[in-house]
This record gives C-alpha cells, structure tokens and sequence, in this order.
C-alpha cells in the first residue's frame, strides 16, 4: 500500500463515518499522509482528526478515536494509534508494505508518474540563447534542468511542449554578421563584436557555402554573413543540445514575427484594448498600469521596434497555439524582466498568475583544484558547454547542473563530478542501479526468476532494512508529483540519493542470493523482487533527470 492508496482510503473511511452520520462534516478533497519522524510511531501518520474537529463541533481525539476503529477494520492495516492532540499513526500489514514491490516492478516505466497536471497544455521555453556563439555554461544549466522540467511535468499528466526562441533579429545579429565578415576578410573584429575562434571557424564555413561572398558589394556581403552565419551556428546549437540529450519540439525564429506581421498585429491589439500611447515620437506601452515600475518603449523615435515588441507578440503567438501556461526560464541577469512581462501579459486581457510563469536560475562556476577553469579557447570569454562536458561527461554534468534549486549558485568541482567513487553522487546512484543489475544477473545464472506477480509472499518482506527500503521506494511517486508541482529536479536528484543508500544498507543486512549448496526459497523471491522494484525506481528517477541507469560500471 503506497501512501496515495492510504490516503485514499483514509479519505474512504471519513466518508463511511460521515455517510453513518456518526461524524457531520464534508468530506474533504485530499488528506494529508506523511512518514513519521519517528519510525516507532508506524509507516504513517495522517492529522485528519485534527483538520474535522473544529466543523465536526468535537474535540481532536474523539474524531481520532471514531476513525481510528474504523481504520482498523481495513484489509492491510495492522495498528492505528492515537497519538498527541489527535494524529493517527497507522502501521501497515506487512504484506501491505511489501506489495509495494509488487506494485513497482508491475508498473515498471509507469511507476511514479500521476496525473494531477492531467489536461493542462504547457509551453516550456528554455535556454534559446542568442544564436551568435556556442552554448555557454549558463545555457547548459537551463538545458538539463528545463529538459528535466519538462519530464517532470509530462510524469505528471501535462502535455507539454518545449520550446527554443530563436533571438534571429536586432542587434546582436547585426554585430555578429559584422564580426563574420571582419573575420573573413582578415580584419580584426569590430569593438562591440563577438571574439573567440569560433567566429573565424563560422566565417570560414560561410567562405566555403557562399563562394562569392567577398566578390558582393558591402551591404550584400554582410547580408550572406548574417543569413547562413546565423544558420550555421544555429546548427552547431542544435548539435549541442542533442549531444546534451535535449529535444526541443519548437525552434521559433524572432524574425518571423516580422516577417508574419505578428508584431504589428500585436501592436494594433494592445493599441485597440487602450494600453498604448505615444510620447517623445516613440510608441510606448501602459505597463505601469498593471504594476510594472515604468511604461515601455514599443517602437523607438527612430522607428525601430525593441525586444519588447517582440516579446508581445511571442506571447501572443503562443497563446493562439493553444497553450494554457507559458513557462519561460530565464537566467539571473533577466530577474528585472519578470515585472515588465507580468504587465505585457496582463495587458493582453490574461492573468499573469493563470497564464504566465517566470523561473530565474543562478550562474554556474566550473573549477578544477577549487579554482575556476580558464576560460575556453574557442569561445575566448566564456566556458562552453562542450568545456563541462568533454571535463565531466554528459551524464555527470546534467545530474550536477538538475542537483542544485535552480535559485542557488552553484560550483562543479571537475575533480569531484569525475570520480568513480561514492562521494561522487551521480556514480553513487548509478552504482546502486549497476549493483542491482549485477544481483538480478546472477539470480538468472542460478535459474532463479521473479516470476509471476502471484509468485511472491510480500509479508515475507519484514526485516527492518527491507522496510526502510519499501517504504521509500513508496515516496517516489509523490517526490515526482512535488518536483513537478515546484519545479524543483533537484528533490529527485537527492532522494535517489537516500533511496541508493537506503538499498546499499539493504543489501549489507540482508543476504539476497543463496551461497554454495543453500537452497533458494520464498525469501529469495521476495528480495529479488524488491531489489528489482528499487531498480525500476532508480531508473526511472535518473530518466526523468535524462541521465542513463547503466547495467555494468
């Protein structure tokens, strides 16, 4: 019995009371079921009573005491205890406990996931770092942990869609197709321009797909650098993002937002619903009115359209595909962005709290012997993605970059993350899933199989060790539905951690397979099927993180 199905059944017995009329109250939607501290307090302690006492016109522990004798007669329940002001501890049957197992290993790739995001329509828009350099990496910690989002949601009923916004336009575009150019025609690049080799390895590749580009006239020339410049390197983002086990449903080009007439249809919107105006000959919009501190420039004096104008229309755009929340992840350096966009969206007519959702993520430092890394070669101001992997591997670096809360500034030690040892906690889970592998080998070897789910006796499961590991095996589908719920990876990060340990604790006490001429019995099957349910839950968890569960280290 996992907590969810207690719960319910708790709920279940409310209800029977209430449906007597020993109990005059309404039922209520969820209750609460939680571990207790202490494990002498049972498997699990809920404070219903207390919760139904006040409009039940009744002190705590007499709502206590009439749900406690009806939780008693329930199949799988061993004791329930009043505890304090009125907790109920509940102590499982031990064949309850140990169905967990079962139920795990049934499930199999489905275990842990829910569906209480079930029917939402979501867009995920993460990284969509200018297309003007390699992904640096900042861009890499958006990458792992977005992506883990994003199965963290669809774990919990979402649909979702992930999404790259392609910055194609403006600016930054023009100073690197004049930095392209500069490099192609032996010229240093321009002051405000982009350095690092890569900008004379993309400039070279242009040369190459665009022959004639130095023969054309100024304007032509800077034109062939901005188009295929922009489109080479996006490429080269593209591979970096697959290589880093990364999909984006969506590539959304800025430019054509231009190009569709989005911006200036978004414009004529908000100008239509009266958040418009026009001052200094520049076009300005009324976020003051919906709690931004200043009003924003839409289109310059000079007639230039701004980032903003754009971001109106993004959003726009994405709403008419349908989505019932937008999710945009931003880097730290973008914080003082999330009021003037909570002030666009609610100029569209939309709640920004319904519709809109802003998560900002600190900067990552990579060091080696506690001192930062040099800064890369290739991209001469910043450490590349390609830098932590090629230091630490894929595997390690999304683990690292998902194990910390995204608001927290974090270090990876290169030394730490590319150890084979148990200080380095992405091989110490993937050595506990590797270890379980290894056992359920040598069961096969010995001839010995799971079986049938009617195979096993679940109450043979009742050593202390067994339990812990039952019990957290349990935890698993609500640390998912929390993480998804509070877009935090890193709570799956650290309880696979503890569920490593717990197995590693598991396995030291309690002997799995049979020695020398010992015969395999009823005990046998039942710890090979609880270590194959503390696999599946390994793998599954270090999937949701996109991390591979390797069956050999």
């Amino acid at each position: 019995m996992t907590p969810e199905q207690l719960r319910d059944l708790v709920r279940a017995v409310v209800a029977a009371v209430v449906e007597r009329g020993t109990l005059a109250v309404a039922v209520p939607d969820d209750v609460l079921v939680e571990r207790p501290k202490n494990p002498e307090h049972g498997d699990y302690a809920t404070n219903v009573a207390l919760r139904l006492a006040k409009p039940a016109g009744m002190p705590p522990r007499a709502v206590a005491d009439l749900l406690a004798e009806e939780l008693r007669e329930q199949p799988g329940v061993a004791r329930v205890d009043v505890a304090g002001p009125g907790f109920l501890n509940v102590t499982l049957a031990q064949g309850a406990l140990g169905q967990i197992a079962v139920q795990a290993v049934t499930a199999g790739e489905a275990y842990g996931r829910t569906t209480p995001l079930a029917g939402q329509t979501l867009n995920l828009e993460f990284v969509s770092a200018n297309p003007t350099g390699p992904v640096h990496i900042g861009g890499s910690r958006w990458a792992a942990v977005g992506d883990a989002i994003g199965r963290l949601l669809e774990a919990s009923g979402a649909a979702v869609t992930r999404e790259y916004y392609i910055n194609d336009a403006g600016a930054q575009i023009d100073r690197f197709a004049r930095s392209l150019q500069a490099a192609a025609q032996g010229r240093p690049v321009p002051e405000d321009g982009y350095g690092g080799s890569y900008i004379g390895d993309i400039a070279a590749s242009v040369v190459t797909a665009v022959p004639d580009v130095l023969d054309r006239d100024d304007d032509a020339q800077r034109q062939a650098f901005r188009d295929t410049g922009v489109a080479l390197m996006l490429d080269e983002i593209r591979r970096s993002m697959e290589g880093f086990g990364v999909d984006f449903d969506v590539w959304f080009s800025e430019k054509s937002l231009y190009e569709t007439g989005a911006v200036d249809k978004a414009l004529a919107r908000l100008r239509e619903q009266g958040h418009v105006y026009e001052s200094d000959g520049a076009v300005w919009l009324r976020t003051t009115t919906f709690g931004d501190d200043k009003d924003r420039v839409l289109v310059k004096a000079d007639g230039e359209t701004t980032y903003f104008a754009s971001d109106c229309a993004y959003y726009l755009d994405k709403r008419s595909r349908g989505f019932d929340r937008v999710v945009i992840m931003l880097g730290a350096d973008h914080s003082g962005y999330v009021g003037r966009y909570k002030a666009l969206v609610a100029a569209t007519g939309d709640d920004p709290d319904t519709h809109l959702e802003i998560l900002i993520g600190q900067l990552v430092n990579l060091l080696r012997d506690g001192e930062p890394v040099r800064m890369s070669k290739r991209a001469g101001t910043i450490v590349l993605l390609s830098d932590l992997t090629d230091a630490i591997g894929v595997d390690a670096a999304r683990y690292a970059l998902a194990r910390a809360s995204v608001d927290q500034m974090i270090d990876i030690d290169v030394e730490l993350w590319s150890r084979r040892t148990n200080d380095n906690p992405v091989f110490y889970v993937q050595y506990a899933h590797a270890r379980i592998a290894s056992v359920l080998r040598n069961a096969a070897d010995l001839g010995l199989a799971l079986g049938e789910p009617g195979d096993v006796d679940p109450a043979l499961l009742a050593h202390e060790r067994e339990n812990d590991l039952l019990r957290a095996i349990a935890e698993f589908p609500r640390v998912v539905a929390a993480a998804a719920e509070l877009r935090a990876p890193h709570r799956v990060a650290r309880y696979l951690e503890e569920l490593a340990g717990t197995y590693h604790r598991f396995y030291d006490a309690c002997r799995v397979l049979p020695r020398g001429d010992e015969e395999a019995g009823p005990l046998t099957t039942a710890r090979l099927w609880l270590c194959s349910a503390t696999a599946v839950v390994l793998r599954n968890g270090l999937g949701l993180l996109g991390v591979s569960a390797p069956e050999r280290m």
